[in-house]
């Protein structure tokens, strides 16, 4: 497998590398109305128009943001997420760039998975930031599964130099005991439930993940949302409509109060693309 992910990791270099980045033009910056980290590099402040801004860290608990794209009607969902018209640039800058780079663990839940997913940042300029923060070569992956609907031949379980922690319920250990067990290097966390608070605080306390970037899917932020484990959203909004009808990032029954502390936009194949991050109150 190893040599399977080294040519992986070469293509998604490539990609990034090689893709067609549009410079950001900021609407309004607020980040200084809250705690914060800015991070960058010439090179990202140059694409994305200045410094990112992360929630800053707490002693107390795991620093945790949400990364959604959406059509122009809202919907999160789509067999294709390219089709939802993000663009190069909210994939490579923003999704698995900028939103990640400083992250120490990528959390998904199984349904997001597909058997070539491995989350970590392959832009070499944001490679080169992600060392200059002093952080492995990838974050660590993390996958909830409740009952086990995921395919433990899939690339991310079987790339031993790459951390790997799943949060499984009852029903996934059952399930994937055998799997498992051949597979020393995914550690397990029981899951309690639906409840997710007690395995984020052995995250924290046990493996040292101090911030999380969470990509999905809507059930899994959702949990996270009405827990109060999340604390902000990057969220990219499309001129496109389309997706899967009835898909939001969303999907509880209090919805939550966003609190928009930057705005940027830029034009993707002449349509306009609305960046924001907020705060999730």
């Amino acid at each position: 497998m190893s040599d399977l992910f080294h040519g992986f990791a070469r293509n998604k270099t490539g990609d990034a590398e090689s893709a067609r980045i549009e410079r950001l033009s900021t609407v309004f910056d607020r980040c200084a109305v809250s705690p914060h980290i800015a991070i960058g590099n010439a090179w990202s402040a140059l694409h994305y128009g200045g410094e990112f801004c992360l929630v800053d860290e707490h002693p107390e608990r795991i620093a945790l943001s949400l990364v959604f794209v959406q059509s122009k009607d809202g919907n999160t969902g789509a067999a294709d997420p390219g089709a939802l018209g993000g663009g190069a640039t909210d994939k490579h800058l923003i999704y698995e760039g900028l939103s990640r780079v400083a992250a120490d663990a990528i959390l998904a839940g199984a349904g997001s998975l597909h058997p070539n997913a491995l989350f970590s940042v392959w832009h070499p300029q944001l490679i080169a930031l992600r060392a200059a923060l002093h952080l492995p070569r990838h974050p660590a992956q993390i996958v909830v599964s409740k009952r086990g609907r995921l395919d433990l031949t899939s690339l991310l379980f079987n790339v031993p130099e790459v951390r790997v922690i799943l949060l499984a319920g009852d029903e996934c250990i059952a399930c994937h005991g055998p799997a498992l067990r051949v597979r020393p290097w995914v550690r397990q966390i029981r899951l309690d439930g639906d409840d997710l608070r007690m395995a984020l605080e052995q995250l924290r306390l046990e493996d040292g993940i101090r911030r999380i970037s969470a990509i999905g899917g809507r059930y899994t932020a959702t949990r996270l949302v009405d827990q109060r484990l999340a604390q902000d959203i990057y969220l990219t909004t499309t001129a496109n409509s389309g997706g899967t009808p009835g898909t939001p990032w969303y999907t509880g029954t209090r919805s939550p109060r966003l609190t928009v502390i930057t705005e940027k936009e830029w034009f993707e194949g002449g349509s306009p693309v609305l960046f924001q991050h907020a705060l999730i109150g």
